[in-house]
């Protein structure tokens, strides 16, 4: 009997991809299904003086044209609208709601018609007319002085403004990060298939089916039972389907109005209408001893959000989790701009907040003559700073020791400009990666039938990352079964209670809920064998029965053995059903992270100002590793986002006319396959039997900390040259 936790198992979803046999959300069928075309608005800030839908009615095959003054009923109050993840402050976006724009490329009308291609065209023929053009703002440094302090949870420690200012060795800089957007490969879509009687099922391109599920009720004051939403697969979403999207609205929008099925597929461009991550200005102060122990951080995060809700995630506090400092001092403010609110962004607050502070800590490095390393160390912590708390484990040194000894550190010259290759200025580099270690109450169904074949359910999303298999693997593993006896339901909102899928917390969440049904259904299991007539397992106790290769054992001794089927067809039973809500009892007691070393190296052309990333290696302590081969592509795709956010990654706006000029991935600039070479990823070996039974954390989000950092320190050691404005391009190198 296999044991499938902690290898390399394949996605049992893998041929339903490869063979195209998985849909997505565009891809449902649907008797007499319309199309929605949506039209945008083309200034960032005023009112819609008139809208004129008639030329495009006039369109053959054009049903409707809806728009603020033309469509069923929404609701008013500003509660209904807040899903589960939308910020505490502000008043969420509405589409459709009134004529007021609040940014360039927010939804003001829908076109429906029979075909795509129609309401396309027929969109090109709405003629919009504003009026109270008023002045906009898209400029976060333009903006930088009116902008708001928000709350932070870290109170300071200490008088670190003194403590910095009397520093032996200072160093203060501001590292600016731009506007990015997600760019997952499915657009964003929605399905919406009208059942009759106003009942509607949902296919949307989410990360949370029950979340959007909620959020529609609530929107179009609908009953629990008349709504249903699901996602079987999504094509990449990073954050961005964290929230329900505007295009869920507009499709069912319209199929209550037109009483049809109704897609609405958004363009490329228009998925830059969507949340980002925002553009932040990252000040950080650190203040050393002489010996390199620091004395003093100050961390201050200015960043962009909407003027019509309050965005903010943590930036500023990493250090508190990484380095040892009598002294420190952590703020966040907001630019409120004419722009959509931002999201969550894979890593959101460390991918940014982390990168500056680990670009400082290499320049300190620097100032101080130390090896990065031998800083880091100097500065470690074994304890979270500011609840002064111990790690339920924190395996960080040996991810630098194993990290180091697999990228040959030790044989770096520390002097900029001293390594070549040829024409090219080698340069090495590191950075220190951390996140949160969360769990979040999740609940499984599980359905084991007689012939040795069990059905696992939960509204779970799986966003790519593997959820699919995660469950399956566990409960293969926990039902005593072969992989291929275990299906898995997921992304229905029928199913068994789930929050939406983010922050690294679902293959624990997830793995625990199935731990739990299992268990209670090898209970019964159990009692139906003691039960037969001469069981080899009289008189054993549920405890000391284990299942195993489709039996119910004694543990210890497999020759004390029942078939499962056999019990059940005893005991008279099809089917045993057991659902589970994991609980995981709330521990003030420990901090709860994970952590990893990232070692970069580019070759830099001399004269050029190209820079290629030609190793990277990347160093993970995350708990026990459910699945190593997609544990691995979780790490390998995290670092293919960090070569972004250093080098390429930057959404450009023109702020004369608040509109974002590189609106697609043809000038959005993304890695592509040219510029991905060796990427080495090492998990480091961290016991934790503190965090929860299986001592899983969680992969998610960790892979892209630090990287951004450590190629940006690594392009300073190839060329001399410190760059603090991302994405690190040639012409500033030139510059």
């Amino acid at each position: 009997m296999n044991a499938y936790v902690g290898t390399p198992t394949s996605r049992v979803d893998g041929r339903a991809k490869v063979t195209g046999a998985a849909k997505y959300a565009g891809e449902f069928a649907a008797d007499g299904l319309l199309h929605g075309f949506v039209v945008v608005a083309t200034i960032p800030r005023g009112r819609i003086a008139r809208l004129d839908a008639s030329e495009a009615l006039k369109v053959k095959g054009v049903l409707d044209v809806l728009t603020h003054a033309h469509r069923p009923p929404l609701a008013d109050k500003d509660e209904a609208w807040k899903d589960e993840v939308a910020p505490e402050e502000g008043s969420p976006f509405r589409p459709l709601y009134d004529d007021s724009i609040k940014f360039n490329g927010q939804p003001i009308a829908l076109v429906v018609a029979e075909d795509w291609e129609t309401a396309k065209f027929a969109a090109t023929l709405v003629h919009v007319e504003y009026r109270e053009e008023q002045a906009f703002a898209t400029d976060l440094e333009a903006g930088r002085s009116k902008a708001i302090e928000v709350k932070q949870p870290l109170k300071p420690r200490g008088d670190a403004a003194k403590a910095l200012a009397g520093a032996a060795v200072r160093h203060e800089a501001d590292y600016v990060l731009p506007t990015e957007h997600h760019n997952p490969m499915e657009l964003y879509a929605s399905t919406v298939v009208w059942d009759g009687n106003g009942r509607l099922t949902v296919y949307d391109k989410t990360q949370g089916v029950q979340n959007v599920q909620k959020f529609l009720c609530s929107v179009f004051d609908k009953k629990v039972n008349d709504i249903r939403v699901l996602s079987p697969y999504v094509g990449g979403a990073f954050g961005s389907g964290l929230r329900p999207q505007y295009q869920v609205v507009l499709a069912t929008l319209a199929a209550l109005a037109l009483k049809r099925s109704v897609r609405v597929v958004l363009t490329r461009q228009q998925m830059y209408g969507l949340g980002h991550r925002p553009a932040t200005i990252e000040r950080v102060g650190l203040g050393a001893k002489p010996e390199g122990t620091l004395n003093a951080v100050v961390h201050e995060a200015t960043a962009v959000t909407s003027r019509y809700e309050d965005f903010a995630r943590n930036d500023t506090g990493w250090a508190e989790q990484l380095y040892k400092s009598a002294n420190s001092r952590y703020s966040h403010k907001l630019v409120r701009l004419d722009v959509s609110t931002p999201c969550d962004m894979r890593a959101p607050g460390a991918a940014s907040g982390v990168c500056a502070l680990e670009c400082a800590m290499d320049e300190l490095a620097v100032a101080l003559k130390l090896d990065p390393i031998e800083l880091r160390l100097k500065c470690y912590s074994d304890r979270d700073q500011s609840e002064d708390l111990p790690y339920t484990s924190k395996q960080l040194r040996e991810c630098y020791a194993r990290g180091a000894e697999a990228f040959g550190w030790s044989s770096r010259n520390p002097t900029p400009r001293a390594m070549r290759d040829g024409k090219e200025l080698v340069g090495w580099g590191m950075a220190t990666g951390v996140w949160e270690a969360l769990q979040m109450p999740v609940a499984v169904r599980i359905v084991l039938t007689a012939n040795g074949h069990a059905e696992v359910s939960c509204a779970a999303s799986d966003i790519g990352t593997g959820t699919y298999t995660i469950v399956a693997q566990v409960a293969a593993d926990t039902l005593g079964l072969p992989i291929e006896n275990i299906s898995v339901k997921l992304a229905d909102s029928t199913l068994p209670q789930a929050p939406v899928e983010g922050g690294s917390w679902m293959a624990a969440s997830s793995a625990h809920a199935v731990l739990g049904a299992a268990e209670d259904i090898r209970q019964d299991l159990a009692r139906l064998a003691r039960a037969m007539p001469s069981s080899p397992l009289a008189g054993v106790g549920a405890a000391d029965v284990i299942l195993v290769d489709g039996t119910i054992a004694k543990n210890g001794d497999k020759t004390r053995a029942i078939s499962i089927a056999d019990a059940m067809r005893h005991g008279k039973l099809e089917r045993i059903e057991k659902q589970k809500l994991n609980h995981f009892a709330e521990d003030k007691s420990h901090a709860r992270n994970t952590h990893s070393a990232v070692f970069a190296e580019v070759k830099v052309d001399e004269q050029l100002g190209v820079i290629r990333v030609t190793r990277i290696v990347s160093a993970v302590a995350a708990g026990r590793i459910l699945n190593t081969k997609t544990g691995r592509s979780q790490i390998m795709g995290g670092v293919v986002w960090g070569i972004g956010m250093a080098l390429h990654e930057e959404t450009m706006i023109d702020h004369r006319f608040g509109r974002i000029m590189n609106a697609n991935i043809a000038e959005y600039h993304i890695p592509v396959n040219a510029d991905i070479r060796d990427i080495d990823v090492i998990f480091v070996e961290e016991r934790d039997d503190h965090i929860n039974r299986l001592g899983v954390k969680g992969l998610g989000e960790i892979g892209i900390v630090g990287v951004p950092a450590a190629i940006a320190n690594a392009v300073y050691h190839a060329t001399g040259k410190r760059i603090r404005r991302f994405p690190i391009t040639l012409d500033k190198l030139l510059a």
